[in-house]
């Protein structure tokens, strides 16, 4: 058993700290919202009174946070959680951000003597709480060894992408393609529905053809064709839509900044955007409200 900090106990980071836990770790978890450090009390976790007092006397730290800025204000400030870790000590950031900001988490791990791994996630809630996540990470092969047993506790895979910042690549360009596809399927529903196909029968076509994609058995953005889709609830969110827009933008940034023009990333970004103005706490696949369909 080992003691973990742990920032970020929000809607990812509770059941990730909480399976850290029934694996048999200690964990100090600190968030800046009350709420979630009250909930996080009935998984076993101890919770920290600040982010430093989460890093004090730990050999790891992990992190999920929402937004790139929030990292940058958590762990790249003087005096803050990296300041009381030790030489050696591995720092997971599993936030999804820009990379930027991630590669200059692994500078300042560098001046510490500290090892970062970039380490974003891919499964959502329902993959956190059921601890098989797929963690995309960036950094040294050794010190993903050296933690493997706490990626195995919270995740099902992992994948070692490369270099710093490789990891945040990885999961801008997935989220891409998933809501890109996703967009498509939407568009491809509301088109057999104004001509006058029925939804079962496009679903039937699509899921033995060339058109089948992860989007379709997970975020069916129609009701009654796939068992637990958010549809059949009213689109109460399994991943919501203001979520996938944040990633949308962080894979046209990375997009920008790699000198390519996205035609279809953009498109499928601009709708999801669209639907996060006002309904951003819905599922993504609600996003077929945007183009055309009630």
């Amino acid at each position: 058993m080992s003691t973990i900090g742990f920032i970020g106990l929000g809607t990812m980071g509770r059941p990730m700290a909480a399976n850290l836990v029934k694996a048999g770790h200690e964990v100090k978890g600190f968030d800046v919202v009350s709420d979630a450090r009250d909930r996080a009390v009935e998984d076993g976790i101890k919770v920290a009174s600040s982010a430093v007092e989460a890093a004090t006397g730990v050999n790891v730290l992990i992190t999920m946070l929402p937004k790139g800025d929030h990292v940058r204000q958590a762990l790249l400030v003087a005096d803050g959680p990296l300041s009381v870790l030790a030489p050696g000590a591995v720092v997971i950031d599993s936030s999804s951000i820009d990379v930027p900001t991630s590669r200059d988490l692994h500078e300042r791990g560098v001046e510490l003597g500290i090892e970062v791994l970039d380490a974003p996630v891919s499964g959502g809630l329902a993959g956190a709480q059921a601890g098989t996540l797929t963690f995309m990470i960036g950094g040294a092969a050794e010190t993903v060894e050296k933690v493997r047993p706490l990626f195995e506790a919270m995740g099902s895979r992992t994948v070692l992408t490369g270099g710093p910042g490789s990891g945040q690549v990885a999961k801008a360009v997935n989220q891409m393609v998933f809501g890109s596809s996703l967009v498509a399927l939407t568009e491809a529903f509301v088109i057999a529905e104004r001509l006058g196909l029925a939804p079962q029968k496009l679903f039937d076509v699509l899921s033995t053809s060339s058109g089948d994609c992860w989007a379709l058995h997970n975020f069916c953005p129609l009701p009654g064709l796939v068992d637990g889709s958010a549809a059949d609830n009213n689109y109460a969110p399994k991943f919501a839509a203001a979520l996938l827009a944040k990633d949308l933008g962080l894979a046209a940034t990375a997009a920008d900044s790699a000198g390519v023009e996205l035609v279809v990333g953009r498109g499928a970004k601009d709708k999801l955007d669209e639907l996060s103005i006002k309904d951003g706490h819905l599922d993504a696949s609600a996003v077929i409200t945007k183009v055309g369909l009630k």
